[in-house]
């Protein structure tokens, strides 16, 4: 839990650093979707679980994205925990194609869940609005965690 608690803090952090807002969303763009996929895919469900739900949660806090904050806890845990799931499920730890495929689906849920929210709060169209960014940030997500995590996957054994 330890680890998991450091790693999620550093996601944070990270993601944090990198936020490109959105103004036509009233969202941003930023890297917790990759730290939530090398997280669920090093250390399974419920780390990843952990992980995305609070990640989500606090960095919209702490970013003035406070209208999302539920939203994000509930989004990215849900994300994190399907992700885990499923790499375990499939074993994906050296078939790469399975991983970009598991995360995919975490892109997926992610996207559809800001597509919802982003309707609850405003309306439909700014959901639509939506849809492009945030498959932008899932896929960027993808990308980073599909490059680092062979890599950390050997420091950690």
């Amino acid at each position: 839990m330890t680890v998991t608690a450091l790693l999620t803090a550093l996601n944070i952090v990270i993601s944090r650093i990198l936020i490109i807002p959105i103004p036509f969303t009233h969202g941003n763009i930023n890297l917790c979707d990759a730290g939530i996929f090398i997280i669920a895919t090093l250390y399974g469900p419920w780390p990843g679980l952990f992980a995305g739900a609070v990640s989500g949660f606090l960095l919209d806090l702490i970013s003035g994205y406070s209208q999302y904050m539920f939203f994000s806890l509930i989004i990215h845990g849900l994300e994190g925990l399907i992700v885990g799931l499923l790499f375990q499920r499939l074993h994906a730890e050296r078939a790469k194609m399975k991983q970009i495929g598991i995360m995919l689906v975490g892109t997926i849920i992610m996207v559809a869940g800001y597509f919802c929210s982003d309707s609850i709060l405003y309306n439909i169209q700014t959901g639509l609005l939506g849809i492009p960014m945030n498959c932008i940030q899932g896929v960027v997500g993808l990308m980073v965690a599909v490059l680092l995590t062979p890599q950390l996957r050997k420091i950690i054994k």
